[in-house]
């Protein structure tokens, strides 16, 4: 693996790290206490081609490649990862699935219009009573003439209140993940309702919903692949998704690392620079081991896939790793930072409680270490 960007990626990278200055850095606290993100910054996502990278550009997208992706999302998690997660979802686990698994049909309906920011997708996995256990979800979807009924809900759905297209994954057969299917769901259309999560410790920005549906009735083409071959879909999404969120959380470990560098510059006791503390050096070296570390085992997930190797291991290893090293490091500049840094004048609370979600969502830390354990071992754990 060559470690050294090309000059296209340098330059994605660059671009990133401007619109993350101009477009997101700003205005984060702001969203953070309003509970909402500007919706105006998908469109400024689009326009730049964000939410377009590895899609073709004959569907509209940008092109490049992942570790492309990566860099954007680093930058854009070092922002806001509220904003990040806009990105992984829409384009990491909607637009790439339709790339992967849509008809031309679907291809040309759906991928012009969310890699433009003109709509936006939400991933409708999660239920109420089956976050892990997602081979056991209970939204059902049975055939009514040439079309299907989706009767079901869904919980925690990024994107949900805002999202134009829902990929949704239901029963449709037996027990177990063989029996589910995924559709491409309107979400204007008639038994399609959604509600607002409020309340939320991070990623307060972030348009999260619990989704409802009573009857919704959908064409057999909104199927997307094979029926029964649902859960393929979603377990594909969320290996590359890993890869989305474990760039997100290099990007809070860094903005970390760049906060608190600069305030121990800054803040004096005892007559110097607190920076000049053995200790304090401490908490910064850990934070900057940390964020490399991250990095190149996210880097390691997205050459992976452009060699066309199997990177689900390694997407779980990453993001296990760069979770937990994103709570680390916002832990250890909250301490540099002291009382300034529990209150939210300073970004490291923000930080603090945007990386705690990361090791529940898209697999929990004790999931990913099972899913390792398997890998090693060829024995499932329970």
């Amino acid at each position: 693996m060559n470690l050294e960007l090309s000059d296209e990626q340098a330059a994605v990278r660059d671009l990133a790290a401007d619109f993350t200055d101009r477009e997101i850095v700003p205005f984060a606290a702001a969203w953070d206490r309003a509970e909402s993100v500007d919706r105006s910054v998908i469109a400024k996502l689009g326009a730049v081609g964000f939410l377009g990278l590895t899609i073709p550009e004959e569907y509209g997208g940008s092109g490049g490649d992942h570790l492309a992706y990566c860099l954007v999302l680093e930058e854009l998690g070092r922002g806001d990862s509220a904003v990040r997660g806009i990105v992984s979802v829409s384009l990491g686990l909607v637009a790439k699935s339709v790339n992967a698994y849509g008809t031309e049909e679907q291809k040309r309906r759906w991928l012009p219009g969310l890699t433009s920011g003109e709509a936006l997708g939400c991933f409708a996995l999660t239920e109420p009573g089956t976050g892990s256990d997602a081979a056991n979800l209970t939204t059902k979807a049975v055939r009514d003439g040439d079309g299907w009924l989706i009767t079901g809900s869904k919980m925690f759905i990024t994107n949900g209140t805002w999202a134009d297209v829902a990929l949704v994954f239901a029963r449709t057969g037996e027990p177990g993940h063989r029996g589910i299917t995924a559709f491409l769901v309107e979400t204007a259309l008639p038994g399609f309702e959604r509600r607002t999560v409020h309340g939320k410790l991070g990623l307060r920005g972030q348009a999260t919903a619990e989704l409802v549906f009573d009857g919704v009735r959908v064409p057999d083409s909104a199927r997307l692949g094979a029926e029964g071959k649902g859960f393929t879909v979603a377990m594909a999404a969320l290996a590359k998704g890993r890869m989305s969120v474990a760039a997100g959380c290099v990007g809070i470990a860094r903005a970390c690392l760049e906060a608190a560098v600069k305030y121990a510059g800054e803040r004096e006791q005892f007559g110097t620079p607190i920076a000049s503390r053995q200790l304090v050096q401490e908490l910064l070296s850990d934070i900057a081991v940390d964020v490399d570390a991250a990095r190149l085992l996210t880097w390691r997930v997205a050459d992976h896939i452009e060699r066309g190797l199997p990177f689900a291991t390694e997407s779980s290893v990453a993001k296990l790793y760069a979770s937990e090293a994103a709570v680390r490091a916002a832990n250890n500049a909250l301490q540099v930072f002291g009382g300034y840094g529990f209150i939210d004048e300073y970004p490291v609370g923000k930080y603090l409680r945007d990386a705690r979600v990361m090791t529940l969502y898209e697999g929990t830390s004790q999931i990913h270490k099972l899913l390792i354990g398997r890998s090693l071992t060829g024995i499932n754990a329970f």
